[in-house]
């Protein structure tokens, strides 16, 4: 049964708060003024009386004259979603780019705000109407705090540019060297736990994880040894909520740039969790807005599963499993251990055949996910036979490393060998001048 306020609840004790009453009102469009009717303000102002609340959270973004209203009415702080979650963000920023970040989603939240925070000091005595010659304090103010504002943007968003050019430069350097994977989903969905668990002491692993929402804020990249000498890149990304505010996403876009940049998204639910399925549909809205505004990510391209690429809509593209936008994407239905019924991973499955059902806390289905990703960025295993002069020791050091070898026969001029190797190493060793 669906909780409308139970991420509220989590969010603000997240963020230290002690919730102590609730309060719904179902209303087919919100009041101008105070966002609520007038009569569920009264009862709203009796509950926080009787509880004692010192603080009164919505559900929604309100206008900064709606907060207003709602304060003088009923005397204690009003804040509304936006501005909780930006608490919670500015809270748990570590690096210097998640505080670069949260910054300026706060200051692109506070501007249009300024006018109703410096209201008090805009009473004006006298008969002459509002306009030339009646400007008071308030409004020097005002104005004095929107160009403070804007210069502080201004050096926020250039020194996020640098940032954000330094990142798109590293993650073009390891998408040269190397394969790259990334988690994302739903905060608190277990994505740190499940990068701990596949990297773990090989890969570095050491990833922040705890059952609470936006754990990791920063992006945390490690080896991933993936078998027969294949190893990929996996990074942990920073988790996606609902309504999360837009200049937020806009802001965490440098935090954001391995995943939209990855050869392969891990995209990861709590399937537990009764609104797992709406988490999702937010997770894909999310990734598409991130791509779609996205200038560096060619739109017409996709990989498929043997590191090829189609157009979109082209007769080779597999069927869409969840949005055909996305890059190339694998379901991981983390916490099944909590499941009371596994019968319920049928009815995932029917929406995506290839999800795997994992999890990270006893590490069912991690050998699996292993193995799928594996194949998916090195291609399906196929046996090539081969010789080589002694002279060409670096690719036959290559073909041993990265396959399987079945036979080796040392002869006169150099080695022949017989290997299981996956297909996306085929142009390397072709590269490299073997006859494969």
């Amino acid at each position: 049964m669906r909780d409308p306020l139970g991420e509220l609840r989590d969010l603000a004790e997240t963020a230290g708060a002690t919730v102590v009453g609730e309060a719904i009102q179902n209303r087919r469009t919100p009041d101008v003024g105070t966002y609520i009717g007038k009569g569920k303000l009264e009862e709203l102002k009796r509950i926080v009386e009787a509880l004692e609340g010192t603080l009164v959270i919505f559900d929604n973004d309100l206008t900064p004259s709606q907060i207003r209203n709602i304060e003088k009415i009923i005397e204690v702080k009003i804040i509304d979603r936006s501005e909780l979650i930006l608490d919670i963000f500015a809270n748990r920023a570590t690096t210097a780019a998640a505080r670069l970040q949260v910054e300026l989603a706060q200051l692109e939240y506070t501007y249009p705000r300024l006018r109703a925070m410096w209201s008090h000091l805009g009473q004006i005595t006298g008969g002459a109407p509002l306009g030339i010659g009646t400007r008071g304090p308030g409004e020097t103010q005002i104005e004095t705090d929107r160009r403070l504002v804007q210069r502080r943007k201004s050096v926020l968003k250039a020194r996020l540019s640098e940032v954000l050019a330094r990142r798109v430069r590293e993650v073009a350097h390891r998408r040269s060297e190397h394969r790259t994977v990334c988690l994302v989903g739903y905060t608190n969905a277990g994505k740190s736990t499940i990068f701990n668990a596949l990297t773990g002491p090989a890969g570095g692993g050491g990833a922040y994880a705890d059952d609470r929402l936006f754990a990791t804020l920063t992006t945390r990249t490690r080896r991933w040894p993936l078998g027969s000498g294949d190893e990929a890149l996996l990074s942990d990304t920073v988790g996606f909520v609902r309504d999360l505010p837009h200049h937020l996403i806009a802001s965490f876009r440098a935090t954001l740039e391995e995943a939209i940049h990855a050869d392969l998204l891990l995209i990861v639910i709590d399937v537990s969790d009764p609104m797992a399925s709406v988490q999702l549909d937010i997770v894909c809205e999310t990734l598409a807005d991130l791509l779609r505004d996205d200038p560096l990510r060619p739109r017409e391209e996709t990989m498929n599963a043997e590191g090829a690429t189609w157009v979109d809509g082209g007769p080779e593209a597999p069927p869409p499993t969840i949005d055909p936008d996305l890059p190339r994407h694998i379901l991981v239905l983390n916490k099944v251990d909590r499941l009371e019924d596994e019968a319920e991973l049928a009815v995932w499955h029917q929406r995506d055949p290839s999800a795997i059902a994992i999890s990270a806390k006893t590490g069912r289905g991690l050998e699996q996910l292993r193995e799928i990703v594996q194949e998916r960025l090195m291609g399906e295993l196929v046996e090539i036979e081969f010789s080589a002069p002694y002279s060409a020791a670096k690719a036959i050091s290559y073909a041993e490393s990265r396959g399987e070898v079945i036979e080796r026969e040392y002869e006169t001029s150099g080695v022949r060998l017989k290997v299981r190797i996956g297909r996306s190493h085929l142009d390397r060793l072709r590269s490299m001048g073997l006859p494969v």
